[in-house]
């Protein structure tokens, strides 16, 4: 099991995921990404948000408000306000100046300090991340800008001014000398520099670029040599309007609102009229197939949420492709070949039911074997290993029962009446009633133990069967059912569109109570990858299944997450799957295992997947110690 690492150090994965779920509340789209990058930006076509590595070793504070103040930025500020459309052209534009990486870094800039203002104005609580994103930015501006006056690089010590001059709290932080030829045009940079913050649009900004840089390519010689703001280059003509946001809405209106004043009521009598199929609106030949936008007509009372007839899945004007659609009430498509194929065109194309993640991942299950006479002799000195904790949870499980059913059902306030009436006399408040002794209740729960059969439990395999047979055992002698399952990912097998994924079943909820159950358990064994979320939802899919009340899954593991283009998002899929959990009532435990002191940074993490409900079994030859008292608990949570 591999760990995650972005440049050359390990992530904050719960960082990680909290920019996500901001990511997704602020643009309302569920399934929109946060990755790292060198810069910050928005791909609006991959529905990714960028946030910069630039942010990194920094206080903590500072750097988790920094990134913060991306997801605004980008969220916010490109995702409603930023004109895509016209930064496309921008970009054909500046394709043929000299100072092609000045005029988009300038560009950058002044729109993130456009939006930034709009960011403040709709949440104030993104004052504080803008804020500290400010206070960092200028402290590297200024470093910057001794560095390239020194080296008379003229140009990034010209764009550093500028960010300084833009953001300075005092009137008089100007633009200083640089050149002869710069200086005379400083006062004209800085009275264009100063509009944006007037300035309402994208295009605004784009004027303010162009109009600098016309003036400043006869004067600069070189373009700038580092980057500090970025302008993705993507194919931003595709998008059809303005923004994003404006791709949800209707942008031309209605040439006329006149109302229809004779509105029907329905009772009228119907007669027959013939209906032209030719308009106004449909009067020039277009490349369109029976489409057409209505730009005029009448207001009428009808209204969108009225009853319509239910479509059906065979409904479409023009079928020219065999897809996957069901079965029409009609027509009878039951001879069609792409239905024969449909699971083959869905594992193809991929299926993200068990997580967007895992739309490749394609479940192999396994039956155990029939042990084999080794099997069985291990499996019965491991037995005797674990003897004494079992035989102390079952003794702790009996006395509790028993308390139970020895407990005083007499001296009631209702119930059966009792034949000792004297006390009606006697006694001011007699409790005349008892209730017949009970039978003791049975333990109505589940459990699920999922193995990690990664390679790195090669180690730990061993040891690790020790715990699981301390459960199996224990759980068996209270008649409780459980299922145990070994996951592992098959790496030699795995491709870009297909990645098997196994789940070996040695103990079933069928047989987990058989008395001779057991010996499977050694069958388990370290084999290839790991990929805990996809994993996590098969379980928990059939632990809904169960009838029990009570359901409890238990993640053996001994890292994070690993497999087929899963190292970089495989820690959030992970926790998004125990969350679906335990949405649904299943409690799931993790228990790390490690053969040595587990370090802080591994714990914050797998406390960010599994929340406090994690075991960290340092030494794994104490492992069925270890397992006693939460095997414990659990039990007396299920009395």
């Amino acid at each position: 099991m591999r760990f995650i690492k972005f440049n050359d150090q390990q992530v904050d994965s719960f960082l990680f995921m909290s920019l996500s779920d901001l990511a997704k509340g602020l643009t309302k789209i569920p399934d929109i990404e946060v990755d790292y990058s060198v810069h910050s930006y928005l791909d609006p076509f991959e529905k990714k948000v960028y946030v910069s590595h630039f942010w990194d070793h920094r206080e903590k504070e500072e750097t988790e408000l920094a990134l913060k103040s991306d997801i605004y930025l980008r969220s916010i500020g490109n995702y409603y306000y930023t004109d895509f459309k016209e930064l496309g052209v921008f970009i054909e534009k500046t394709s043929k100046l000299k100072l092609k990486s000045f005029a988009k870094q300038l560009c950058m800039l002044l729109e993130d300090l456009r939006l930034e203002e709009k960011c403040r104005k709709e949440r104030r609580g993104t004052k504080k991340a803008f804020n500290i994103r400010r206070e960092l930015y200028r402290k590297h501006f200024q470093s910057q800008l001794i560095i390239h006056q020194e080296r008379s690089i003229l140009t990034d010590a010209l764009f550093n001014s500028m960010y300084l001059t833009l953001t300075a709290q005092s009137t008089i932080e100007t633009i200083p000398s640089l050149s002869e030829s710069i200086d005379r045009t400083i006062p004209y940079i800085e009275s264009k520099l100063f509009q944006v913050f007037d300035v309402g649009s994208t295009k605004q900004v784009i004027d303010i670029v162009l109009e600098i840089v016309d003036v400043l390519e006869e004067i600069l010689e070189k373009d700038m040599l580092n980057t500090y703001f970025y302008l993705a280059e993507l194919p931003y003509n595709n998008i059809l309007s303005g923004s994003l946001y404006d791709e949800l809405k209707r942008k031309s209106k209605l040439k006329n609102k006149d109302v229809l004043e004779d509105a029907k009521q329905g009772d009228e009598d119907v007669h027959g009229d013939k209906l032209p199929t030719w308009h106004s609106e449909t009067s020039k030949p277009t490349k369109s197939f029976l489409q057409f936008d209505l730009e005029q007509g009448t207001n009428t009372t009808i209204n969108g949420d009225g009853a319509v007839r239910e479509g059906e899945d065979g409904d479409q004007a023009l079928a020219m492709v065999q897809g996957t659609s069901k079965k029409a009430k009609r027509n009878d498509y039951s001879k069609m070949e792409a239905l024969e194929n449909q699971k083959e065109d869905r594992a193809s194309s991929g299926d993200a039911s068990y997580g967007k993640e895992n739309k490749y991942a394609v479940p192999v299950f396994q039956e155990a074997k029939t042990p084999t006479i080794s099997d069985i002799e291990q499996y019965q000195k491991d037995r005797m290993v674990i003897q004494l904790y079992q035989n102390k949870l079952k003794l702790m499980i009996q006395k509790t029962l028993e308390h139970k059913r020895t407990m005083p059902r007499s001296d009631l306030q209702i119930g059966r009446l009792n034949k000792k009436l004297l006390r009606i006399i006697t006694d001011d408040n007699p409790k005349l009633f008892y209730k017949k002794q009970e039978k003791s209740p049975d333990i109505d729960a589940v459990f699920t133990l999922l193995v990690d059969c990664s390679a790195s439990m090669f180690d730990k395999m061993d040891q690790s069967k020790l715990g699981i047979i301390l459960f199996h055992e224990t759980l068996k002698s209270v008649r409780v059912p459980h299922k145990i399952v070994g996951f592992w990912e098959d790496t030699n097998e795995s491709t870009k569109t297909r990645q098997p994924n196994h789940f070996y079943e040695v103990i079933s909820f069928e047989t987990s109570l058989n008395q001779q159950s057991g010996p499977e358990i050694m069958q388990l064994s370290p084999e290839e990858d790991n990929r805990d979320g996809y994993a996590i939802r098969h379980m928990t899919e059939q632990l809904m299944k169960k009838n029990e009340k009570q359901k409890f899954l238990l993640v053996f593991s001994d890292g994070e997450p690993a497999a087929t283009g899963y190292e970089r998002n495989g820690i959030i899929d992970t926790h998004e799957a125990v969350l679906e959990a335990r949405k649904l009532g299943i409690e799931v435990i993790n228990v790390f295992l490690s053969n040595g002191e587990v370090n802080e940074a591994t714990q914050k993490t797998i406390k960010n997947i599994y929340g406090k409900y994690s075991v960290f079994v340092d030494k794994i030859e104490e492992l069925p110690e270890q397992l006693y008292p939460l095997l414990k608990r659990l039990l007396l949570k299920m009395l």
